[in-house]
């Protein structure tokens, strides 16, 4: 029983978490809860397979927490996020791009994937997109005759893109973890001068995935409008300008939606990307940009400025928290000797590296219904990360397959949390089941692109070797 504690450990978690505790004190209680027992019986003479060694650790793994510089980026790009949902540049893109596209059948569905897509390039969050789009674009689409499942389906895919367009939270600390992973591996390894991986590195990798799946969820709104004309009919643009209130013409909607956000965007990435500056810096540009265009739209007093702090810090914190509950578990996990299992079950397991990166894939995949990425990238990714690149894995594609595997996993149902986001703000006449039938085909899309980046990894590796 007890050389089974490291198994225990971790269903334990999966249990208190399910039940709804919060997430860092979960993590934390539960380990010193272990943590305790495994002490006890020592002391009682009962050999609990515990190196309280590995405790000792812990002052070091929370200074380095607090002391690392990348993770200073995940408040900025919160605050960055923020701020332009507050502003309303995300409502007066959309009505530009409405009525850009909103003449053509299928218009809307692929104005609100273009918007989707910079939305999660400039928000990073899942729930913020969804719940955004949702608000703007649902009543607008159902009012001009789109189908059900269709809208929903397009919104809630849409909104998932947070987890894969950079910069994206989630890359930010996926990026971090994997790049100590990596370290870990190496030393395992013998290798004593590693390499690193950046969090740029998983930034230039989930372009080329990124903006391919954006084309394919637009080729399938084209394709549904011209099979089925009545899923996603034309709007009169006459009449779509008289909806939205806009007098001015499209070109002036497009210059004061499109062009500020897209420049903000193409400066924080082009600048990662090109070297001049480091994600942390970079996102301080963009928190920057963000008050900047918040101020040239009028939309930050006081009291605004106050929910945009507010929200900032309550993220922040929550990743943090959850940051240091993650370490204490993983330094237990540890003391059981749970590395070492994995190891040997991985080694034992039929198809070697193969097999054991489809079960780690599968396990990320359901733990992402009772999971957020953030739990998983902490406390899943530290256990599984260094010994799957000790088996020769690439560390940049590793990050962008656990990312879009994510992101399937918070669209799929039943537990899909895109799928409660929308429902959320849905309308009553929105049923749960046409949500859950319009996700399926965007499942199938970014499966797909599972499939090719298994197949043809230089999707997610071959432009950061060009840097």
């Amino acid at each position: 029983m007890l050389e089974f504690m490291p198994i225990i450990l971790f269903a334990v978690i999966c249990i208190v978490l399910m039940f709804g505790f919060p997430v860092a004190l979960s993590l934390a209680g539960t380990a010193l809860l272990f943590a305790g027992m495994g002490l006890g019986l020592e002391a009682i003479g009962i050999d609990a397979n515990f190196d309280s060694g590995y405790l000792a650790a812990l002052p070091n793994r929370l200074y380095g927490i607090m002391t690392n510089q990348t993770l200073l980026a995940v408040p900025l790009f919160v605050l960055m996020g923020v701020l332009l949902e507050k502003s309303k540049v995300a409502e007066t893109l959309l009505d530009a791009m409405a009525l850009l596209f909103g003449s053509m059948r299928g218009g809307l569905g692929i104005s609100v994937t273009l918007v989707g897509m910079l939305m999660a390039a400039s928000t990073g969050i899942v729930g913020a997109t969804v719940v955004t789009m949702g608000l703007m674009s649902l009543p607008t689409m159902l009012k001009r005759g789109y189908s059900t499942s269709l809208a929903t389906g397009t919104i809630c895919a849409t909104g998932t893109l947070g987890q894969i367009i950079p910069p994206s939270i989630a890359l930010v600390l996926l990026g971090d973890v994997l790049s100590s992973a990596y370290q870990q591996a190496q030393l395992d390894m013998g290798i004593f001068s590693p390499k690193t991986v950046s969090v740029g590195d998983l930034f230039m990798g989930a372009l080329v995935p990124g903006l391919l799946l954006v084309v394919m969820y637009m080729i399938y709104v084209a394709l549904v409008a011209w099979l089925r004309p009545h899923m996603a009919p034309a709007a009169d643009r006459e009449e779509l300008m008289a909806e939205l209130g806009h007098t001015s013409g499209i070109g002036m909607l497009l210059l004061k939606g499109l062009v500020p956000p897209v420049v903000l965007i193409v400066a924080v990435l082009g600048s990662i990307l090109s070297g001049f500056a480091t994600p942390t810096e970079a996102s301080a540009v963009g928190a920057f940009g963000a008050l900047v265009l918040a101020l040239a739209y009028r939309q930050l007093d006081w009291a605004t400025l106050k929910d945009v702090l507010r929200s900032t810090t309550h993220v922040t914190t929550m990743v943090f928290l959850i940051l240091i509950g993650a370490a204490l578990f993983s330094l237990v996990f540890r003391a059981y000797g749970g590395e070492h299992m994995v190891t040997e079950l991985f080694e034992a397991m039929p198809g070697g590296v193969v097999g054991a990166t489809i079960i780690v894939m599968l396990v990320i995949f359901l733990l992402g219904f009772i999971l957020d990425f953030i739990e998983i990238t902490f406390v899943v990714v530290p256990i599984v990360g260094p010994i799957l690149l000790a088996m020769g894995l690439d560390p940049i594609w590793l990050g962008i397959m656990i990312a879009i595997n994510l992101q399937t996993s918070f669209l799929t149902p039943p537990f899909g949390f895109a799928l409660f986001y929308l429902r959320g703000v849905a309308p009553p006449s929105v049923s749960t089941s046409a949500i859950y039938r319009g996700v399926i085909p965007f499942i199938l899309m970014q499966l797909g692109m599972l499939l090719m980046l298994s197949f043809f990894p230089q999707l997610a590796t071959w432009l950061p070797s060009q840097f």
